[in-house]
């Protein structure tokens, strides 16, 4: 099984293309610039066409997601709830939660039918205890608005947790 895993970030799109159950790394790459001024990338569906034009077979696609916010606390299977929740998780990561949602529609339209997969880095902290994660402001700021600590780079964390 060939799974594609991306990290659609701001104005780049890195990938890398894995051979499974056998852990093998087929190819890896990266586009930059994606939306920059005089870029010969316009936009992540442009990215995702020309990296999907290199590679064939994908059956599998995962996705890095930057903020699950108190939603998502393990990966789970994109569909249309997914997509509004992560949505919705931009108004707490405008820089990153819209390009991770560009990747996830650019794949929706170039395999459709293709599974994929979001992982979130704010799921590996998501054991932090309310006294370590809530800020000294008033109360409401995390009540209505969410404003609490998260924890961020859970992926790495969490390999690094398994390799130590």
């Amino acid at each position: 099984m060939k799974i594609l895993v991306i990290n659609s970030g701001s104005s780049s799109i890195k990938y890398k293309l894995f051979q499974m159950p056998a852990e093998r790394l087929v190819t890896k790459g990266e586009i930059e610039h994606i939306g920059e001024k005089g870029a010969k990338v316009p936009d992540h569906y442009s990215g995702l066409k020309i990296i999907l034009e290199k590679i064939s077979a994908v059956q599998a696609v995962g996705h890095r997601v930057v903020h699950g916010a108190e939603k998502f606390k393990k990966p789970v299977i994109i569909g249309q709830n997914v997509i509004k929740g992560i949505r919705k998780c931009a108004a707490i990561a405008p820089l990153h939660n819209p390009a991770n949602l560009s990747g996830i529609l650019a794949c929706q339209k170039l395999l459709p039918g293709v599974l994929q997969i979001a992982v979130f880095d704010t799921a590996f902290h998501q054991t932090i205890p309310p006294h370590a994660y809530i800020y000294g402001l008033p109360y409401d700021y995390y009540k209505k608005l969410g404003v609490r600590k998260y924890g961020f780079h859970g992926t790495s964390h969490e390999y690094v947790a398994g390799q130590a």
